[in-house]
């Protein structure tokens, strides 16, 4: 994390205040949450619509942070404590993170696109920490607000940083690229996430390629080239940067030649290699996200054979094809962090595919921000589920009624429940399954679905 003294914090920021016997004072870290504060932080307090975080500044430091910020339109900033002011805290905090950047000699690789980029931000970590020290994006820190807290995090000696770029609006992820200067830039995909904002998915390619924005000299750009809005925005960029792609058509840089899914992981080969990879995680679409992994890693010098000891230590993100056991010792895929279209498709194509469960049950909740067509969206989703292979669908919400009006078109109208309570949808869940089912719960995140999978799962005696 970054270590300065206040004095050489105000030098960052550009501000002559005079720190007095404070000038030498050693900051260590940043925090905006006054309830997380560390010994040594520097607390940025934010002013947002319902709250202002400068109430807690002289709080803060009695609670150990080393110093704080201060915004100058803010009346009555305390004295006689370490406080430097500034035009805009949140504005600061971005600036700092610009500076500390500056000052690393770590490369960045910028991760963005409309799913996976969680999951392939987990497995690009995991892949490069056989043989660098990696620092990645913790949690969703992925906005312009939580991607300068995770620069500010990374440690002087950290080699390389997986960066999440997350965004709800254009110029939102150029702006984050042009602040972290990446030196390899991964796109997952272009799906329909954000349409409500952009309008069309060409509004979303093009808000996603902001992200070669900040790309360094002598960079590489990784993107799913069976995406033709990728193909088309990104080609013209082939003479400044180095590009390669990924996906199911053989005429990518790396593409799969054989892939096996069980009731643990995924088993495939790719064309780059003669052997085989295990990757402890369900579908795919993950394959996929692991195949931008590679390259990445690749790339940075770690050899094809060393990749499968990266991807067995590999610790996805909550809520991400999750597998976890239910009470009646049902498998349930806890995978209700997001959702769009896209996404649904692909976790419900893997509950179709996978052997070994009788009983397959989906759980499914709304897909939001979709956008004028978002009722077509999820009644598509309820007519697109494989009637031969799902025996049960659940749903809930606003819009899950839309999938459930899909699904009886296409299963028995007895096996299709639609609820907008969650204690209700899962006692019903609880009727209907056994220890051969598999559950999948999908939604996005504004749903809160993963509450439906800790009812279901197992108590700890």
């Amino acid at each position: 994390m970054i270590n300065r003294t206040l004095k050489q914090i105000a030098s960052m920021l550009k501000v002559e205040d005079d720190l007095g016997h404070f000038s030498d004072l050693l900051v260590q870290g940043v925090c905006i949450d006054s309830r997380k504060i560390q010994k040594g932080n520097l607390f940025i307090p934010l002013k947002g619509e319902h709250m202002d975080g400068h109430r807690f500044v002289e709080a803060s430091i009695q609670q150990g942070a080393a110093a704080a910020l201060w915004q100058r339109d803010v009346p009555n900033p305390p004295v006689n404590l370490p406080i430097i002011l500034v035009d805009h805290t949140e504005m600061a905090l971005q600036e700092l993170a610009r500076r500390y950047r500056d000052e690393l000699k770590v490369k960045v690789v910028g991760i963005t696109g409309s799913n996976g980029k969680t999951t392939t931000k987990d497995m690009t970590a995991s892949l490069l920490s056989l043989k660098y020290k990696v620092q990645k994006t913790e949690g969703n820190y992925n906005n312009h607000i939580g991607l300068p807290l995770t620069i500010l995090s990374l440690d002087e000696d950290t080699e390389i940083a997986v960066l999440e770029m997350g965004m709800s609006a254009k110029g939102e992820i150029e702006f984050l690229s042009k602040l972290s200067r990446p030196n390899l830039v991964i796109i997952t995909n272009i799906g329909e996430s954000h349409l409500l904002d952009l309008g069309s998915r060409e509004g979303i390619a093009d808000a996603k390629t902001e992200i070669i924005a900040g790309l360094q000299d002598q960079g590489l750009i990784i993107y799913n080239g069976d995406e033709p809005l990728l193909n088309d925005r990104l080609q013209k960029y082939a003479q400044k940067w180095s590009l390669h792609t990924f996906g199911q058509n053989n005429h990518n840089t790396i593409y799969p030649t054989q892939i096996k899914q069980n009731n643990d992981g995924s088993i495939f080969s790719i064309n780059q290699h003669n052997g085989t990879f295990l990757l402890p995680v369900l579908g795919n679409h993950n394959i996929l996200n692991a195949l931008a992994a590679m390259l990445t890693a690749h790339f940075l010098q770690i050899p094809y054979d060393e990749m499968n000891e990266g991807l067995k230590g590999l610790k996805l993100t909550n809520m991400r094809m999750e597998i976890v056991e239910g009470e009646k010792g049902e498998r349930i895929i806890n995978d209700a962090y997001n959702a769009s279209p896209t996404s649904m498709r692909a976790a419900m194509e893997l509950v179709a595919n996978l052997n070994g469960f009788p009983n397959k049950i989906l759980v499914l909740g709304d897909m939001l921000e979709l956008g004028l067509n978002e009722e077509q969206f999820h009644l598509e989703i309820g007519q697109s589920l494989n009637s031969e292979k799902i025996n049960y669908v659940f749903t809930y919400g606003k819009l899950g009624q839309f999938i459930a009006e899909g699904a009886k078109t296409t299963l028995p109208q007895d096996k299709v429940f639609h609820f907008t309570d969650k204690k209700e949808l899962t006692e019903k869940v609880k009727e209907y399954s056994n220890n051969e089912t598999l559950i999948l719960v999908k939604a996005s995140r504004g749903m809160r679905l993963e509450e439906v999978v800790h009812s279901l799962m197992k108590k700890d005696k």
